[in-house]
């Protein structure tokens, strides 16, 4: 069955980094629309980013310049590098994917995604 498991999330300081990895089985990773959502406390869950099957990366504005979505096929493993972290970074991190025959794909088709990680915590302090 499909997997996906996140780890990398911690603590830092505003202005730190973080590398969060998604490792994934039980599909076809490097056809798969993949990305990255947060729901931080009292908050709805969000996009951050996400990448298409042909690499292409897509961002929300407010992580633009500063985040990094990137997936390793060989290894089945979805990466996003944040760096100059936030406070309004705090929140609970989870990786989705969901499989298409297409080479692009949509924030809002990934969010239909029945496959979802069980999410990493990252925590910011200003």
């Amino acid at each position: 069955q499909v997997q996906l498991v996140e780890s990398g999330g911690g603590s830092v300081q505003a202005g730190g980094s973080l590398r969060l990895s998604c490792t994934a089985s039980g599909y076809n990773f490097s056809g798969a629309c993949m990305g990255w959502f947060r729901q931080g406390p009292g908050e709805e869950r969000e996009g951050v980013a996400r990448i298409d099957p042909d690499g292409t990366p897509m961002y929300a504005d407010s992580v633009k310049g500063r985040f990094t979505i990137s997936k390793d096929n060989t290894k089945t493993t979805l990466y996003l590098e944040m760096n100059s972290l936030k406070p309004e970074a705090t929140a609970l991190y989870y990786c989705a994917a969901k499989p298409t025959v297409w080479p692009h794909c949509s924030g809002a088709y990934l969010q239909k995604s029945p496959f979802w990680g069980q999410g990493t915590r990252v925590t910011v302090s200003s």
